[in-house]
């Protein structure tokens, strides 16, 4: 029996029951995994494949046994069934045979022959008789079908309209490749391209820019020495678009006032060449510590990093040039990396709203005249992007939008906002307004 999908059946029960994101999990059983020399793409992909598609999978697991029973059923058990069935699904390269007998063999060892006996009844009904009848109201049907709450469905909907948010579903569902912003202090794009080649791993250059690439060998990139030495970073180019948005140049001072994980100051560090100065606040200091090991490893010195909570940094005083405000958000833009973002019960819309207000209130205080407030999202919720945008600008006259088709694609933008929707881009989704400051 593979350790593999013992690791997988643990971390997902600790996501769900616990309510906690898999990265970090993931991380160190892959440390453990490398050391054994297993398959780390297959735990990556069973983990985040069985997040995502829990619902759907719960919904087919009931087809074939006793539905009141089921609910009673204990959730390690039902992840069990997850993963068997996600693989029958949607693993190609596991055979049936394979994913029912790996995965019965799994019940065996952690829960015994009465368990074991359940899983492969299940397993195999499935095997005979893989037709699913789905709900017909719509709602319901995308719901079960792409395994997002209703609610999530029907805020879709609302936005976008039926038939994109089926568009939206299936990005969502799909498998992230990894997507990366090469060091331009360090080497260019055509010989990053070309280094990896030699390697065997197939970098494509992005449409968004020109420093951002991706590649399907997402494991084997960040395992090769050029990570560690500082050539390229992890970052999706909707994010790069934002720090695009906000034009750094040259012996600018910028203040980036919600800077974790850091990707966005260090990419505004790198445009400055090693000039000027980038101060990073976040109030978690682990946080801070791994932007510091960032910045050691892209070898950057104009980036100043503060553990403190972006509310009382001080001195308060219009003195920046730019001003980043890259807030706490929904996150509905990046459901596609993070798999349980769909489940998290810690989510607070209203609250999220109160301090998106404050952030664009404080923030605006440290702006010099003339210069810039930029605030970002990651998420295309209007009441989150567009309406605390139009609020703070109808509140703070002194202030009015730059229109962002004027210094990015206007592919990415929308009525003067930077906005990318990530099953028609091909990348996360974002939203930025960059606001200048007249007196």
């Amino acid at each position: 029996m593979s350790i593999v999908r013992q690791l997988a059946h643990k971390i997902i029960y600790d996501v769900l029951k616990k309510n906690v994101f898999s990265t970090k999990l993931l991380q160190q059983a892959k440390t453990r995994l490398r050391q054994q020399h297993e398959d780390t793409n297959l735990l990556y992909t069973l983990v985040k494949g069985t997040i995502k598609l829990k619902m759907h999978l719960d919904y087919i697991a009931q087809q074939y046994t006793d539905e009141a029973k089921f609910a009673k059923t204990d959730l390690k058990i039902k992840i069990l069934l997850y993963l068997g069935l996600y693989q029958l699904l949607y693993c190609d390269s596991i055979p049936e045979h394979a994913a029912i007998n790996e995965t019965v063999e799994l019940a065996k060892i952690l829960y015994g022959d009465n368990v074991s006996s359940f899983v492969n009844a299940i397993l195999r009904a499935w095997q005979r008789n893989p037709a699913i009848n789905y709900p017909s109201d719509t709602i319901k049907r995308l719901s079960c079908q792409y395994s997002f709450e209703e609610d999530m469905i029907r805020s879709l909907i609302e936005i976008y309209g039926e038939e994109d948010v089926e568009y939206a579903c299936l990005y969502f569902n799909d498998i992230p490749r990894l997507k990366v912003r090469v060091n331009s202090m360090a080497t260019d794009p055509v010989k990053f391209m070309a280094y990896f080649k030699r390697r065997d791993i197939i970098f494509e250059r992005c449409e968004t820019s020109g420093n951002f690439l991706a590649t399907e060998s997402g494991e084997s990139a960040l395992l090769d020495v050029s990570f560690q030495e500082g050539y390229f970073s992890i970052q999706d180019p909707a994010a790069g678009l934002v720090v695009e948005l906000i034009e750094p140049m040259l012996d600018m001072s910028i203040i980036d006032m919600f800077a974790a994980p850091g990707s966005k100051a260090c990419y505004m560090a790198e445009i400055m060449q090693g000039t000027g100065e980038v101060i990073a606040i976040d109030k978690i200091p682990g946080k801070c510590k791994l932007i510091k090991q960032n910045l050691e490893r892209l070898k950057l010195h104009n980036i100043t990093v503060i553990a403190e909570d972006a509310f009382k940094y001080g001195p308060v005083a219009p003195a920046y040039d730019k001003v980043l405000l890259d807030v706490p958000c929904s996150g509905w833009g990046v459901m596609q990396k993070k798999a349980e973002l769909r489940w998290q019960k810690n989510q607070d819309i209203a609250q999220l709203l109160k301090i998106q207000e404050q952030a664009l209130k404080r923030g605006a205080k440290f702006v010099c005249p003339g210069g810039d407030l930029i605030y970002s999202t990651c998420t295309f919720n209007p009441k989150e992007n567009e309406v605390q945008v139009n609020n703070f600008l109808n509140k703070n006259p002194e202030f009015e939008l730059v229109d962002a088709a004027g210094i990015i694609s206007s592919a990415y933008t929308e009525n003067g906002f930077l906005k990318t929707v990530p099953w028609k881009h091909n990348i996360d989704g974002a939203f930025a307004a960059r606001m200048r400051r007249k007196t």
